[in-house]
């Protein structure tokens, strides 16, 4: 059956229409659907696993003929690593869709908010099941449409300019992917990243590097990784809620999954035994480095509640790089996907915290609040797990995969000892991002309460939100943990695509 085709890619795209539809009858009607959908394309990619994890070739593939001239088909397939981010892909898309029932209640052209996200849904999957390279750059353009109108129509302040510069930033990172690819189809004559992979390794290594340097770069901006981060903290500040944590937790994610799966495993095997594939990775350590120390310590200074979330993804982002650049010791590969799915986990839950925090006491920074952990019980657990996650403390998600990242560095620096230096300061950034976390859980719900108990009426006054907004932060307060406590199926899932690395 085609699973990939039928169930994954179009049923998102074909449902568009109808979650329209039910949205101008009723925009609960419409996030519900939207939910169902993206359910029942989880349940139905899942029955996948066991072909994964016990065939051959470790991987799911569909093939359809597409365009002769190019020498190109059709190919959809998942793998331990796409299948990750596709099951985190969902379930943030599930989170997002039901806390928008109340979160997203009484804003403006509903109907249009839910149809966008659907498309959104679509092209962040394509992204991931696409071993064609056109469709997979088509799938990344697409991301970009719809998110482009989120971030616009259902912002904050100046709402359209902070999603022009975004526009802005991630297209010109587009257009070095775009470079190349078309590099690679110069090359190789083929834009399957698998069969141009093993072509690579016959072209001049002087080439290639060129290759491998425009897509790293142009996936960097959707990183955002330091320098190229400019558009992220705007973007993420003033995006709805559920709209920042699908950007936090997915959309940079597509970054660094591209950078895993096209410059690491496509391209680099091309130069590895170059000086310059050496240098090309100590540079992604450096740059690691500098985003980590960077986002940590603007989110320890920042005060406005969403940008202390925004930067920390810069300094998770440089975690990941980090990771990237242990390529190919398996340890760190698999901890740097695993972070990648964690990461998205708890910087969703993060964000969805954060939008109802905001939504109960209509203001952003955090020296302005305080005592919310007996008035928003809920929301401060969830908020508590999120934070000590991002900041590394077991037993949550975050922490057992920065431990895998940091086991494979210890394996490498026996046979290259310019990691000492990173990794040791590597460590000192995981001391950041816990201060970072214990300063927002401080702030925020701890300490004296600085809000009256009771309205304007003289009635108790009700702090925590409406239901599906904590349905949508128990779901990922829960998956939070259980990953944390036990990983062991997202690892037997990554530990099947990493073991193929050269």
């Amino acid at each position: 059956m085609s699973y990939l085709l039928l169930s994954v890619l179009l049923l998102p795209v074909l449902s568009t229409p109808f979650i329209y539809l039910a949205g101008r009858k009723s925009a609960k009607s419409a996030a519900v659907l939207l939910s169902l959908i993206a359910a029942s394309t989880l349940a139905l990619v899942l029955t996948t696993v066991p072909t994964i994890l016990y065939s051959p070739s470790n991987r799911y593939v569909e093939d359809y003929p597409w365009i002769p001239v190019l020498n190109s088909n059709f190919t959809l397939f998942v793998d331990g690593i796409s299948l990750s981010l596709v099951i985190l892909t969902m379930v943030l898309i599930i989170a997002a869709s039901l806390y928008s029932i109340n979160y997203m209640a009484n804003k403006k052209n509903l109907p249009v908010y839910y149809t966008l996200l659907s498309l959104l849904f679509a092209g962040l999957i394509g992204v991931f099941i696409s071993s064609n390279l056109l469709f997979f750059y088509f799938c990344w353009e697409l991301m970009l449409v719809p998110a482009f109108f989120l971030v616009g129509g259902w912002g904050y302040q100046d709402s359209y300019k902070v999603s022009f510069k975004f526009f802005v930033f991630t297209h010109a990172g587009a257009v070095f992917v775009l470079l190349g690819i078309g590099a690679i189809y110069m090359l190789t004559g083929s834009i399957d990243i698998f069969t141009a992979a093993n072509l690579l390794l016959t072209q001049n290594p002087d080439l290639v590097k060129w290759v491998l340097i425009a897509l790293t770069a142009g996936f960097a901006v959707k990183m955002a990784i330091f320098p190229v981060h400019m558009w992220l903290p705007d973007a993420y500040a003033e995006a709805p809620a559920p709209m920042s944590a699908l950007i936090s937790g997915v959309l940079t994610s597509a970054g660094a999954y591209a950078i895993v799966r096209i410059s690491m495993e496509t391209v680099f095997p091309a130069v590895a035994a170059t000086t310059f594939g050496a240098n090309f990775l100590h540079g992604l350590a450096l740059f690691g480095v500098v985003s980590a120390f960077f986002g940590s310590l603007v989110a320890l200074s920042h005060t406005d509640i969403k940008r202390v979330i925004a930067y920390s993804s810069i300094s998770h982002m440089g975690y990941i790089l980090f990771g990237v650049s242990l390529f190919p010791i398996q340890t760190a590969m698999t901890g740097t996907v695993l972070h990648i799915v964690t990461h998205g986990l708890s910087k969703g839950l993060f964000f969805l915290t954060a939008g109802a925090i905001m939504s109960v006491l209509a203001i952003r920074n955090i020296k302005e609040m305080g005592g919310l952990a007996g008035k928003m019980p809920i929301t401060g657990t969830a908020s508590a797990v999120a934070a000590l996650s991002l900041g590394g403390a077991p037993p949550f998600a975050c922490f057992i995969s920065e431990f895998f990242i940091f086991m494979g560095a210890f394996q490498l620096i026996p046979t290259d000892n310019f990691y000492i230096i990173p990794t040791a300061l590597m460590l000192a950034a995981t001391v950041l991002s816990l201060g970072y976390a214990l300063r927002f859980i401080s702030k925020v719900f701890l300490g004296p309460s600085t809000m009256p108990p009771t309205d304007e009426t003289g009635k108790q006054k009700k702090f925590e939100v409406p239901r599906f907004m904590q349905l949508s932060m128990v779901m990922l307060l829960v998956l939070v943990i259980i990953v944390g406590v036990y990983p062991t199926f997202f690892l037997d899932l990554i530990n099947t695509a990493t073991s193929s690395f050269i």
